[in-house]
């Protein structure tokens, strides 16, 4: 079986995927030559998301360390005289 539920697809699945030969099946080079495309695009998707989770993290803690220097900043009231928002 190629895909359990609940269990991530691999590049590697694709590529070990075996099937049963039937009589007028299907040309087993064309199946694993697109089994190879497959587990090639996957690939690149587990890095792009690798990349991009990588990127997530990295803005997160910069908005962790933004937000813990202007803690003590003062804010001002929005209806206060010295706010550029008056009412």
């Amino acid at each position: 079986m190629i895909y359990v539920t609940g269990e991530r697809l691999y590049p590697h699945h694709a590529r070990a995927a075996s099937f049963d030969t039937r009589w007028r099946g299907l040309e087993p080079a064309q199946v694993h030559d697109y089994l190879n495309r497959v587990a090639d695009e996957l690939e690149r998707l587990h890095r792009e998301l690798t990349t991009a989770n990588t990127e997530a993290e990295r803005i997160r803690q910069a908005l962790r360390q933004w937000q813990s220097r202007h803690t003590g900043c003062r804010h001002t009231d929005p209806g206060s005289p010295n706010s550029r928002w008056q009412r």
